[in-house]
Parts: C-alpha cells; sequence; structure tokens
C-alpha cells in the first residue's frame, strides 16, 4: 500500500446534440417532466451550479438525497456520491452526466485491499471518509465527512483504537484536532497535493493581508500556512464572513463561484499550483460532467447508479451512523423512505 496508484480515465465523449436546442431551457423541462431534481457540488461548473436545486458539499448533498421526493436525481458530482444517493434512496433513479467521474481518493482504495487492511486491525474501528465506493462503505463501521468528522470521532470512546481511510492528510488533520491516534491508509486527493507551498508563501507576500482558506485534504505544509482549515461549506463560509477585501482559497477553484455570488464585493484568488497558477489544483473528474451531458442523462436515464443490493444495505448502516450522529442531523435525517429495517436485519 505504500504505493498508491490509480487510473484517471479519459471523460465520456461530448454527446452529438441539435446545436438548434436551448440547452438550459431543456434541462429545464426534463425536470418537470421527470419529476427529478438536479444536485451539483461546488466544485463543478459555474453553469451547472447554477442550474441546480441544491448546490453543497457532501454531507449537504447526502442529506438532500435522502430527504428529496423527486423520482429522480441528477448527481453532478463523483461517482461515489451518486452512489451515497443510491444507497440512501433506492427507489429512485439516480443518474450520473458522466460514469467515468471518479474521484482519486476512491481510486487509492479498493475494497479487496481495505477488507484485508480492516482484518488486519481487528479491534479497530474502521472510520471511512465519503470519498470511497459503495463496497469499501460496506467493509465501515462510520462514515463521515470533513465537515462532520471531529464531532463523530469525539463522540467514540477514548479506548477505542481507529483507523481512517483513505485520505492520510485529512487523517493526519483529525487526529490532531481529535488528539486520537489512528491507523491510517494512505490515500490522497490529487486536487489538494497540488497545491504549492513554496507557490502560496509567494502569494501570502503579494497579499499580506489576505487570509488563506484550505480544505484539510491539503497536506500538512499548505495547512500550517492556512488561517482557517475547515470542509467545502465552512470555507464558504469563512470566506463571506472574513473582514479580509482578498481570500485565498487553497480548495477546488469551483467554489470560487459561490464565493464571488454571495460576496460581490470581494477578491478570492485561488492557491496556486507548482507551475504559480491554480489551473491545475481544477479537479479532472468534476470537470467529466457538462450541461449536455447533464442533458441527456435526464433524457434517457443513463448513465445510472446501479447498485448490489447487498453491498447497499451494508454500505447503509455505517451511512446512517453518521447522519445519526452529526451535530444538528435530526431535522434531516428522516430516513422513513430507505429501507431501514431490512437494513438493521440484514
Amino acid at each position: 500500500m505504500d504505493d498508491m496508484t490509480f487510473n484517471i480515465f479519459e471523460p465520456s465523449p461530448e454527446p452529438v446534440i441539435d446545436p438548434a436546442i436551448d440547452i438550459e431551457a431543456e434541462i429545464d423541462r426534463l425536470r418537470h417532466e421527470r419529476n427529478a431534481i438536479i444536485l451539483a457540488h461546488y466544485y463543478q461548473d459555474p453553469a451547472i451550479q447554477d442550474i441546480a436545486d441544491f448546490v453543497g458539499d457532501s454531507l449537504d448533498l447526502s442529506r438532500k438525497a435522502a430527504a428529496t421526493d423527486a423520482d429522480v436525481i441528477a448527481f453532478c458530482g463523483v461517482r461515489f456520491m451518486a452512489e451515497v444517493a443510491k444507497i440512501l434512496s433506492p427507489e429512485k433513479t439516480v443518474v450520473l452526466p458522466d460514469m467515468r467521474a471518479g474521484c482519486s481518493l476512491e481510486e487509492s482504495c479498493p475494497p479487496e485491499e481495505f477488507a484485508a487492511f480492516r482484518h488486519a486491525h481487528p479491534d479497530h474501528i474502521a472510520i471511512t471518509y465519503v470519498n470511497c465506493s459503495a463496497a469499501v462503505k460496506a467493509e465501515t463501521d462510520i462514515i463521515v465527512t470533513s465537515s462532520n468528522a471531529v464531532a463523530i470521532i469525539n463522540q467514540l470512546p477514548k479506548d477505542q483504537k481507529i483507523l481512517f481511510a483513505p485520505d492520510r492528510h485529512l487523517g493526519a488533520w483529525l487526529s490532531e484536532k481529535s488528539g486520537r491516534e489512528m491507523v491510517l491508509w494512505p490515500g490522497t486527493c490529487i486536487v489538494h497535493e497540488r497545491f504549492s507551498e513554496r507557490e502560496l508563501i509567494k502569494l501570502k507576500a503579494q497579499y499580506p493581508d489576505a487570509p488563506v482558506a484550505a480544505h484539510p485534504e491539503c497536506p500538512v505544509q499548505i495547512l500550517d500556512l492556512a488561517d482557517h482549515v475547515g470542509s467545502t461549506s465552512s470555507i464558504l463560509k469563512f470566506a463571506g464572513e472574513s473582514t479580509a477585501d482578498t481570500v485565498i482559497v487553497a480548495t477546488e477553484p469551483g467554489i470560487i463561484h459561490q464565493m464571488q455570488k454571495a460576496r460581490p464585493d470581494k477578491t478570492f484568488i485561488g492557491a496556486p499550483g507548482a507551475d504559480g497558477n491554480c489551473n491545475c489544483n481544477m479537479c479532472p473528474f468534476m470537470a467529466m460532467n457538462s450541461m449536455e451531458k447533464l442533458y441527456v442523462a435526464l433524457r434517457d436515464l443513463e448513465p445510472q447508479i446501479v447498485l448490489d443490493e447487498d453491498v447497499r444495505l451494508r454500505a447503509l448502516k455505517p451511512l446512517q451512523r453518521m447522519l445519526e450522529m452529526s451535530p444538528a442531523a435530526a431535522p434531516a435525517t428522516d430516513l422513513s423512505t430507505v429501507h431501514t429495517d431490512t437494513a438493521v436485519s440484514a
């Protein structure tokens, strides 16, 4: 497990669509005809964010997927997010605009290897970041997001041993914040690993009054330069509430679209990569989705997320524990539409 490798697949080809079609109007028409809801992660293209019914981070979108009464969920994000929607809402049709939109963290943690990792630590509770496959979730005790992980870990007995997967940088940050030692899976996010400590120091010198907001998937040398470390929703809140006129943002730059919408009076600068700009820090998986692919997904109800029912039921348990243990989760965790009775007995 020392050398984590993964495949970045080429995105699916852009569909051939009649240029006379008004894509936004057609998406809106199909949304109503299909009784569909469009969910978009903060890292999606701004056009997709603007047409979505709901824009959020992993926890927010997971809750929205569980609460929606839509017949169809069009999940504009990456595959593991759409899988969560299917796990929580098995009776709904869940489509992902590009099924090749995976995640480097998911790729770094193959289910068979994770199962062996768990079995090698039988006295440890397995806490897994939501950025993993349904098959890995099925081998997990509790799922967490960067929003709720510290609060969930702090609810565990002090003598409970913990293993954490798949992001070693997030795991190290959680270990520091909670004061708990953890056995860490060695995965990383290719986006957050690309931020350059050297270039960020230069940028801070250029904007000495600009605070840095960073995601905990970043390496520790980036987090050490940050004024605020938190989830995407936490970064968004910090950027809006900061009294500074300029904020440096060390996460995928798609989130800056929401910052600019909320605070057009401020300047938001993406943290640079090794080449001195932020372009290399765009998530290649998130970028696989497009307005055209979203239109086709709603039109054809393909590609669909299909999960083995045994895997779904086993993956549901740690997600339910996450929702139950998340701060202020009660109003949003009515899982009456989920097959919970079957899940409990599985």
